[in-house]
């Protein structure tokens, strides 16, 4: 059974940084996609990133691109999230999910989903 855990979020001030962690097991194939997901209050759920385990390229919203860096630690199963110039629109509950196929295959739903973590960007 795939599991994922989120864990890093919290509040922090405009401008700030977070890293947020994605503890993933229970993988039957070295082929996936891991994404970065966020759904703020009142609003539909946002796609914020994804990697590909096939080629570890990464793929983001515009929104984020350019303040938020996706990557893998392949040693601790782990997908990470840095995400730097934090504003108050970042504000939401982050989730990770997978697939067992590339990001580019877009059709293809996410099985799998973690708890969730909230980030919280206020002064």
């Amino acid at each position: 059974q795939v599991q994922l855990v989120e864990s890093g979020g919290g509040l922090v001030q405009p401008g700030g940084s977070l890293r947020l962690s994605c503890a993933a097991s229970g993988f039957t194939s070295d082929y996936y996609a891991i994404g970065w997901f966020r759904q703020a209050p009142g609003l539909g759920r946002e796609g914020v990133s994804c990697v590909s385990s096939s080629d570890d390229r990464t793929y983001y919203a515009d929104s984020v691109k350019g303040r938020f860096t996706m990557s893998r630690d392949n040693a601790k199963n782990t997908v990470l999230l840095q995400m730097n110039s934090l504003k108050p629109e970042d504000t939401a509950v982050y989730y990770c999910a997978t697939k067992p196929v590339p990001c580019t295959v877009v059709s293809a739903p996410w099985g799998y989903w973690g708890q969730g973590t909230q980030v919280t960007v206020s002064s």
